[in-house]
């Protein structure tokens, strides 16, 4: 019925050694995956120790605040932890705010009411 001769196939040529350095360089596995960075965030620089702008800005304005935290405080006058928990210690040993929650991770004041 059907009879199947070989096939002649044409010889396979031979490329140069650069052009198999060419090839290799161009391929896709030479190509790796670049990783990202990931997500920086943004670096704060905040006051370590109070200048006299700063130090009025606590005295008339933090007084007045519903709630009052060391987080409440580095945010709003761009002050570091250690020195917000230090200056609602201050606030507190003046009378000018009293204590909500007083634990010792987590201190929340708020406002000394004159009633």
């Amino acid at each position: 019925l059907f009879t199947l001769s070989p096939v002649k196939m044409a010889p396979k040529e031979q490329k140069s050694k650069e052009a198999k350095a060419l090839a290799a360089a161009n391929s896709s596995k030479g190509k790796r995956k670049k990783w990202s960075k990931g997500k920086n965030k943004e670096k704060v620089n905040n006051l370590v120790l109070f200048d006299k702008a700063t130090y009025d800005k606590l005295l008339a304005e933090v007084p007045k605040y519903k709630v009052i935290t060391a987080s409440v405080l580095s945010d709003r006058l761009r002050i570091n932890g250690s020195l917000a928990r230090a200056a609602i210690g201050e606030l507190a040993a003046k009378g000018l705010i009293k204590p909500v929650v007083k634990h010792a991770a987590f201190l929340l004041y708020t406002r000394a009411t004159s009633a």
